[in-house]
């Protein structure tokens, strides 16, 4: 999911929006610029159930895997 170029709360927002349209456990990846986009992502999984598999920082790009989690493993 590129996100480039789009500032808090849009990254989390869309990335919510295409965390519902997975299935559970399916892994998304994210792109964003925003700064704030990791601390926002922790607090989004910690709130959701969702996890973050990896966060890194290069070149002022952040990357960030999320698993769909929040409707349970049944």
């Amino acid at each position: 999911l590129d996100l480039r170029g789009l500032n808090e709360p849009v990254p989390v927002l869309r990335t919510r929006h295409a965390l519902h349209d997975m299935q559970p456990v399916d892994v998304l990846m994210v792109t964003t610029t925003d700064r704030c986009a990791l601390s926002d992502f922790r607090t989004y999984c910690e709130l959701s159930g969702n996890t973050m598999l990896l966060s890194m920082e290069e070149d002022d790009m952040y990357t960030i895997l999320l698993r769909e989690c929040s409707r349970g493993l049944n």
